[in-house]
C-alpha cells in the first residue's frame, strides 16, 4: 500500500504517454490447474473490467485439460473468459520423470503460442512445475513476468520452484509482510515488489452465505448439517512419495474410524497421485456411505463447503491460507506446508506412524470455531494489482536488476590477511568483574582486559563498548582478525535475539537488555550472547574434556551453581531458554533458602555464597578459626576460610563441606537419571573440593547403569571467556552452533 501512496496521478499519466496514449497493456494469464485459477480468476475479472487499459489473453494448460481431474477448463469458460490457447502438456506417469517430461513438453509448445500472442506481460502464479515452464519460456523470449505469491516458504520441491520463478520474474505480487522481506533478502528490487495480499481473499471475504445449505446438500447429502462434516484434500509429497502415500492411508483409516460425513477431493497431478487414487479405491472410499469422492468442486462452492465444515484435513495450501479467513479448524498433515504462516486454527501433525495421532487430532479439532484470520489478505488485492500493472513502463530496460547488499573488497589473496590469526572478542559479565579478551582459534587468550562491573545499566553498557572498542583496536596491532563478539553473562538469555531476559541478583539492572544491537552497531561485527553456564559447556566442547563427546554435562561451582548440557553434540536451551539451571535442582524439601526464593536447591548448599554464609555463622560463634589460621580484623569471612579450616581439621567446617558435596552429588545423580550423559565435568574454583564427594554419592545413590559415568575436573583456566569465544568461532567457521 505504501507503494501506491508514493505513486502520483502524474506518474500514471507519464507512463501512459511513454507507452503510447492508445497502447493497451497486453496481458497473458496462463493457468495450469484448479488451485492457481482460484487465485488468478479475480485478477482476470479485474483486467476484463477495464478494457480501456488492458487486453487479456488466456492460456490453459496442465491438469485443466485432463478428464481424470475434472476437465476444469470448463469453469474458465463458465466464467465467460475466451480461452485463446489450450496446451496439452501433462505426460502421464507415476514418478518424478513424468513431471520433468511435462515441463519439457510445455517448453516445446509454449514458444509458438507466445510468438503469436506477443504479450507485454505474462502473469504466472505460484510454485507448480507447469509455472516453471511458463516463466522459463517467457524469460527467454524477453517477455516481462509478473509472479504472484513469490517469497513464501512451504516445503518439498515447491520452495525451489517458487524461488526459481522469482529469479526469472520482473515484477512480484506477494501476500504477506514476511514474503515481501524474503523477496528483498533474495536481492529483488523493492520498487518492483507489491504487497497486495492474496487475490482469492477478494472473493473469500465477500462470499455470501445465504445459499450454503444447498451447496452442502449437493456435495454431501440431504441429511448433513453445517459444522458436522469434514473436507479432506491431500496431495503427494514429491520429495518423499512413499511416506506421503503411507500418511494418506493413515488419514483415510482415521477418517473411517471417526465416522463423520467426509468430502474427499482427488489429489493434484504430481508424482505419486495415481498411487493415492489407488489407495482410495482399495479402501472403498468412492462407495463408502460416509464419503463423497470428487475430482473437482467449483471454487465458489468450495469456499462455502470449507467455511461451514467441522474441520478440514490434508496438506493443501488452501488449508493453511484460505480456510483461516473463516476460522474453520484445520489439521495440516506432513511437511508439504512446513514454513507457511498460519493462524491459530491450524493444528500440525508433522509425522504419524499410526492412525491414532491423526484420530486424536480430529477429536481435538472437529467442530471448533476459531477467530477469523487475515494473514494472507484483506480483500483488496485486485485493485492494488491493477494499479501496479498500470504503473509498468514498457520503455524501461527489460533486463532485470538485482539489489545485492554491499560487499567488501575481496582480500583473500593478501598475504597480511592470510597470516592473520582468526580470533573472537570474548566478554564475561560476572557479579564482580567485567572482562574482555581476544581469544584465538586454538583457545589461546591473546590479551585480557579486566574492570570492576559497574552497578548501573548505563555505566555497564558504556564500559562494555569502551573495552570492546579498545580490544578491537589492539587486535589489529596483534595481527588478530576479529570474526565476531561472544558474550557470557549470568541470568536467563534469549540467544536467538541476543537479549538478557532475567538477571541473577548478583548483577543489578540487567533484565530485558538487548546486548546484540548496540555492540554490533558500534563494532560492525556479529554478536552472540548466552548464559555463562551454557558458555562453560561450549568451552568444554571446543577446547576441553568434552571435545568429541556426544553427551555430557558441565557444572560450574563458583559464587553460584550453574551449568550447561550438550546432547548429541548440541547445546540444549529449552523452550523458554531455561534449560540447565542445574543449581536450582531441589535436593531437600526443607533445606536452606536459595537466592531464587525456593528452599533446598543445590546452590543453597554448595555455592560460594552458601559456604560463605556458613563460614560467617561459625565465625560469629568463634568456631571457625583453628590452630594455624589467622584473620585480620577488617578481613571479610569467605568460603576460602571455611575450606582452609576444614583442611586444618575443623570438624564443623568438614561437616559443612561434606553436606555441600553430598547436595551437589545428589543433583548430579538426578542429572544422570534424567539425561544419561557419558561425562560430567566439574568447573569453577570449588570443583576440586567437590569431585570426590560427588563420585561417592554416585557410587552410593545412582542406578547401576549410570555408575560408570566419568566425573572429571575441568582443565580450562577460563571457561566463561573461552565459551563466549566458541559462540563466535564455531558459528563463523563451521556453522554448527
Amino acid at each position: 500500500e505504501l507503494y501506491f501512496k508514493n505513486l502520483s496521478k502524474q506518474k500514471q499519466k507519464e507512463v501512459m504517454e511513454k507507452n503510447g496514449n492508445n497502447h493497451k497493456l497486453r496481458v497473458c494469464v496462463a493457468t495450469c490447474n484448479r488451485a492457481d485459477y482460484s487465485k488468478l480468476a479475480p485478477i482476470m475479472f479485474g483486467i476484463k473490467a477495464e478494457p480501456q487499459f488492458f487486453e487479456l489473453d488466456v492460456v490453459v494448460l496442465g491438469s485443466h485439460l485432463i478428464d481424470d481431474y475434472g476437465n476444469t477448463y470448463r469453469m474458465i469458460e463458465q466464467d465467460d473468459f475466451d480461452i485463446h490457447t489450450r496446451l496439452h502438456t501433462i505426460v502421464r506417469g507415476e514418478d518424478e520423470a513424468a513431471m520433468v517430461e511435462s515441463v519439457g513438453l510445455a517448453l516445446v509448445k509454449l514458444p509458438d503460442v507466445l510468438n503469436r500472442l506477443k504479450p507485454d506481460i505474462m502473469i504466472v502464479h505460484g510454485d507448480r512445475f507447469d509455472a516453471l515452464a511458463l516463466a522459463t519460456s517467457a524469460a527467454l523470449m524477453n517477455i516481462r513476468i509478473l509472479h504472484i505469491e513469490g517469497g513464501e516458504v512451504s516445503g518439498t520441491i515447491d520452495d525451489s520452484i517458487r524461488h526459481a520463478i522469482t529469479k526469472l520474474a520482473h515484477y512480484h505480487v506477494c501476500c504477506t509482510r514476511s514474503a515481501e522481506q524474503h523477496l528483498i533478502a533474495m536481492c529483488e528490487d523493492h520498487d518492483r515488489i507489491l504487497l497486495a495480499g492474496c487475490p482469492s481473499y477478494d472473493k473469500l471475504l465477500s462470499a455470501k452465505n445465504k445459499d450454503y445449505m444447498s451447496i452442502i446438500r449437493m456435495w454431501l447429502g440431504e441429511d448433513v448439517k453445517p459444522r458436522d462434516y469434514i473436507v479432506a484434500l491431500q496431495h503427494p509429497v514429491t520429495t518423499d512419495i512413499k511416506h506421503s502415500i503411507k500418511m494418506f492411508e493413515l488419514t483415510l483409516d482415521a477418517l473411517i474410524s471417526f465416522n463423520k460425513r467426509t468430502l474427499v477431493l482427488f489429489p493434484n497431478v504430481d508424482a505419486g497421485d495415481k498411487e493415492m487414487v489407488r489407495v482410495m479405491r482399495k479402501k472403498g472410499i468412492e462407495h463408502h456411505p460416509n464419503f463423497r469422492a470428487v475430482k473437482h468442486v467449483p471454487f465458489d462452492q468450495f469456499i462455502q463447503l470449507v467455511a461451514h465444515a467441522g474441520c478440514m484435513i490434508g496438506n493443501s495450501s488452501c488449508g493453511v491460507r484460505e480456510v483461516g479467513a473463516f476460522g474453520t479448524p484445520v489439521i495440516n498433515l506432513g511437511t508439504r506446508q512446513t514454513g507457511r504462516e498460519t493462524g491459530e486454527n491450524v493444528l500440525h501433525v508433522r509425522d504419524a506412524d499410526t492412525q491414532d495421532k491423526i484420530l486424536h487430532a480430529l477429536q481435538l479439532q472437529f467442530g471448533k470455531q476459531y477467530p477469523c484470520s487475515k494473514i494472507y489478505g484483506d480483500g483488496n488485492a485486485v485493485p492494488r494489482i491493477l494499479k501496479f500493472l498500470k504503473s509498468i513502463d514498457l520503455k524501461e530496460p527489460l533486463q532485470k536488476k538485482f539489489c545485492f547488499p554491499p560487499v567488501k573488497d575481496n582480500i583473500s589473496q593478501d598475504i597480511d590477511h592470510i597470516l592473520e590469526t582468526q580470533s573472537a572478542l570474548s566478554v564475561d559479565l560476572g557479579g564482580t568483574n567485567l572482562r574482555v579478551a581476544i581469544v584465538s582459534m586454538k583457545g589461546e587468550i591473546v590479551k585480557k582486559y579486566t574492570q570492576l562491573n559497574p552497578k548501573t545499566y548505563e555505566d555497564r553498557l558504556d564500559l562494555i563498548l569502551k573495552m570492546c572498542v579498545e580490544a578491537a583496536s589492539e587486535a589489529v596491532n596483534l595481527n588478530c582478525r576479529i570474526l565476531g563478539v561472544g558474550i557470557s553473562t549470568g541470568g536467563r538469555v534469549n540467544p536467538r535475539e541476543g537479549i538478557v531476559l532475567h538477571s541473577t541478583k548478583l548483577i543489578q539492572e540487567w533484565s530485558s537488555v538487548d546486548l546484540r544491537t548496540p555492540i554490533s552497531d558500534a563494532l560492525h561485527l556479529p554478536v552472540w550472547v548466552d548464559n555463562d553456564g551454557n558458555c562453560a559447556a561450549l568451552a568444554e566442547r571446543k577446547f576441553g574434556h568434552g571435545k568429541g563427546i556426544e553427551n555430557f554435562v558441565t557444572l560450574i561451582t563458583g559464587t553460584g551453581i550453574g551449568g550447561g548440557i550438550i546432547h548429541q553434540h548440541e547445546l540444549i536451551h529449552g523452550s523458554s531458554f531455561c534449560a540447565a539451571e542445574l543449581g536450582h535442582i531441589v535436593v531437600s524439601l526443607d533445606g536452606p533458602e536459595c537466592l531464587c526464593g525456593s528452599q533446598g536447591c543445590i546452590e543453597a548448599y554448595a555455592s560460594g555464597i552458601a559456604l560463605q554464609r556458613e563460614a560467617k555463622k561459625l565465625h560469629d560463634e568463634d568456631l571457625l578459626l583453628v590452630e594455624g589460621m589467622s584473620m585480620k580484623k577488617e578481613e571479610v569471612v569467605s568460603a576460602a576460610h571455611l575450606i582452609q579450616a576444614a583442611k586444618l581439621g575443623n570438624t564443623k567446617a568438614e561437616s559443612i563441606l561434606r553436606t555441600a558435596g553430598t547436595a551437589l552429588g545428589l543433583g548430579v545423580v538426578n542429572i544422570l537419571h534424567t539425561m544419561n550423559p557419558s561425562l560430567v565435568i566439574l568447573s569453577g574454583v570449588l570443583a576440586s573440593h567437590y569431585v570426590n564427594a560427588v563420585k561417592d554419592v554416585i557410587h552410593r545413590q545412582a542406578l547401576s547403569s549410570v555408575k560408570t559415568v566419568d566425573v572429571v575436573v575441568s582443565n580450562l583456566a577460563d571457561p566463561a571467556l573461552l565459551g563466549a569465544a566458541s559462540l563466535v568461532l564455531d558459528y563463523t567457521t563451521r556453522r554448527i552452533y
